[in-house]
């Protein structure tokens, strides 16, 4: 019977999805094997690798400058995330209403996320301008303020990013949000309007319990993101910003593998980071995972 099923088993599935296993073979799980490879060596892409073991990990242990982009990679985690995802829901809880025309708001919402993130950053870089012709401070200045050094100021570097990013992000967590706030049963909504219930307490005690998985899935992707950012920083601050202000592990990484062509170093920097998101997401699936036994 075994062999019968093995001699009538259809392949053909398998061979329309090789091209693009191959491709996910190639370009992806072999580099991430080989980068784990690579950490355990010294090598600068010209002289032969050396073999030194865990040497790369413990020098990165010991090193400030890593240690001060692993600060600063959690000092964008820590206000973006939550600006993002607040912003977001309140965005979606809006668009939610009865409103005209709302697949127009939610592609002019979802438009930035989907264009490039370098051409975004081009944009936003003429905006931030410290000269006169910078649209935001011009705008400033019609107001009497004097022009901010967005760019080239350390205080005012990193929220620079931050907030090109959130509104470059906007659109993917809105529409998420929005799509799970349209799935949940008006029935909910009208048994509380009858119950008595005010707006604010729907909002608490039904779309806040219902969208708790929405959040911890949106959480959990932001996190990935965020700790890998490195395209729009490279576009505005291509030197990790004045004083280093906007080096995150991901740039530092890149300063390593392609600046000072430490390969070996720049490997271990990658899984370092890893690991890091690999520990900070288990946490979060942990503490914030909605507990299965709630009847909604």
């Amino acid at each position: 019977m075994k062999y019968h099923f093995l001699r009538t088993r259809s392949y053909t599935p398998f061979l329309y999805l090789l091209p693009a296993l191959s491709v996910i073979i190639v370009f992806q799980i072999i580099p991430i094997f080989y980068a784990l490879y690579l950490s355990f060596f010294n090598w600068d892409m010209i002289t032969p690798k050396v073999f030194i073991g865990l040497r790369n990990y413990s020098n990165l242990l010991l090193e400030p400058e890593f240690w001060k982009a692993i600060g600063i990679t959690f000092y964008y985690v820590g206000v973006s995330i939550p600006l993002g995802l607040s912003l977001s829901l309140f965005i979606a809880v809006l668009l939610d209403s009865k409103i005209r025309a709302l697949p127009v708001f939610r592609t002019a919402y979802f438009l930035p996320y989907i264009t490039s993130t370098v051409a975004v950053s081009l944009v936003w870089l003429w905006i931030y301008n410290s000269k006169s012709y910078g649209l935001l401070n011009y705008m400033l200045g019609l107001f009497g303020i004097q022009p901010i050094k967005w760019l080239s100021d350390p205080t005012w570097a990193m929220p620079a990013v931050i907030l090109m990013l959130i509104w470059k992000n906007l659109g993917f967590n809105v529409v998420i949000f929005l799509t799970r706030l349209q799935s949940i049963d008006p029935s909910y909504y009208e048994a509380a309007s009858i119950d008595g219930a005010s707006p604010a307490q729907q909002f608490r005690f039904i779309t806040w319990p219902l969208l708790q998985p929405t959040l911890l899935f949106l959480l959990t992707m932001s996190t990935i993101f965020a700790f890998r950012i490195f395209p729009s920083i490279y576009v505005l601050t291509p030197t990790g910003g004045p004083n280093g202000s906007t080096t995150t592990a991901v740039f530092y990484l890149f300063k390593n593998a392609y600046e000072q062509f430490r390969m070996g170093y720049a490997a271990s920097i990658a899984y370092m980071v890893f690991f890091m998101i690999l520990i900070i997401t288990f946490l979060q699936r942990r503490l914030l995972s909605p507990a299965k036994d709630i009847e909604y």
